[in-house]
């Protein structure tokens, strides 16, 4: 019964998440891509503020909701597989740590490139342009470069998701988060060759976060 509290925060956790996926999947359609060059990027943000802010919100927020709900999965797995549940739930909760630290997601999203932009478009000079754009480039390198992250995420969720076939977590859970963790797992290294195809692996997180949040939820209330 002590576990309750956890199992309730998890379950909201996972809808809270589902919204935060659902948000910037339907900006992949419905807005122009971010570009993957210093300048077009800085310039994109200085024309699409909103949706580049509310992009990277969406995907570094997302680290947020999911730490508990690793939490809340790998306690209430305890019971199946206790060295399995501790090692997926330290390797999810790990990566949404870095992920959080770092202050960026791949996709040419990072926080500075906001504050780069405003001074790159008030810039008077030539030299001061070329100056924002090496730096720009710089943080959207080190974006790029997050997929050891979102390779590590897509590994706590394979792992969570063996343990889920027996008990209450049933199928549904089990094949999805296998799927989710083992596309995820070739997807994210790819991510910059990817384009809209990614969106393959964003809708199976959805589903899968969906899915684990629904039972969490009939756990905190047995």
């Amino acid at each position: 019964m002590s576990w309750r509290p956890l199992y309730a925060a998890g379950s909201v956790c996972a809808l809270i998440y589902a919204v935060m996926c659902l948000v910037p999947l339907i900006l992949v359609f419905a807005a122009p891509p971010v570009p993957a060059t210093g300048a077009e990027v800085l310039d994109y943000i200085a024309a699409n503020r909103i949706v580049y802010l509310t992009q990277l919100i969406s995907f570094v927020g997302l680290s947020v909701p999911a730490l508990v709900v690793f939490l809340a999965l790998s306690v209430s797995l305890k019971g199946a597989n206790k060295s399995l549940a501790a090692i997926g739930g330290l390797i999810g909760i790990g990566s949404e740590i870095m992920a959080l630290s770092l202050n960026g997601s791949p996709q040419s999203l990072h926080g500075a490139l906001v504050h780069l932009s405003g001074q790159y478009i008030a810039a008077g000079t030539d030299a001061r342009r070329l100056a924002l754009t090496t730096a720009a480039e710089g943080f959207i390198a080190s974006a790029n470069g997050l997929n050891f992250v979102g390779f590590l995420t897509a590994l706590g969720i394979l792992l969570l998701s063996v343990i889920t076939r027996k008990g209450v977590y049933g199928k549904f859970v089990f094949f999805v988060g296998i799927a989710a963790g083992a596309v995820g797992m070739v997807f994210e290294p790819l991510r910059p060759l990817m384009g809209n195809s990614y969106t393959i692996y964003g809708t199976l997180l959805l589903a899968w976060f969906i899915g684990v949040g629904l039972k969490l939820f009939r756990e905190s209330r047995a």
